[in-house]
């Protein structure tokens, strides 16, 4: 599986289970361990599981690999290793506290588009700025909000 599928697929399962707040970073330039970390929260324990399990089992339909799932046991904070990638799911409060993305400030953020735009596609860029790009026209314009996520992966998969 490309870098780019498993992260359009980790994305997917994210929506799909209302995560918030999902960041995705680029560390191919600050870590030889893995090339992107995935954040996400969550509003509960059971939320935080259902999460982190809809990843891995998403992942594993797509022929993708789950090395590792830690954290489950209290499920403040879950990290889903799938190789490439690494997925923290944490709860509002942890997410606060150890502020992962502030300890990898210089990992470069993606820019991620999401089908909520009314009529169109948006992309929100690192900073948090909306740009509206113009709708597709025809039938297949339809989109859902997770089949319609698009992802600026930043590079070579």
């Amino acid at each position: 599986m490309t870098l780019a599928k498993l992260v359009k697929t980790i994305v997917a399962a994210l929506e799909e289970i209302k995560a918030r707040d999902v960041e995705v970073l680029d560390v191919r330039k600050i870590s030889t361990l893995f090339d992107r970390m995935i954040i996400a929260s969550g509003d509960s324990t059971r939320q935080t599981k259902a999460i982190a399990n809809n990843v891995a089992e998403k992942v594993k339909a797509a022929g993708g690999s789950v090395y590792g799932i830690e954290g489950e046991e209290t499920g403040e904070w879950i990290l889903v290793d799938l190789g490439d990638v690494l997925v923290h799911v944490m709860q509002s409060a942890a997410r606060a506290h150890y502020n992962l993305e502030e300890l990898w400030a210089e990992a470069k953020k993606i820019k991620r588009a999401t089908a909520s735009a009314p009529g169109g596609i948006s992309s929100v860029s690192a900073s948090g700025e909306r740009s509206k790009a113009p709708a597709q026209a025809g039938p297949k314009s339809k989109m859902s909000k997770t089949a319609g996520s698009q992802l600026d992966l930043g590079g070579e998969d």
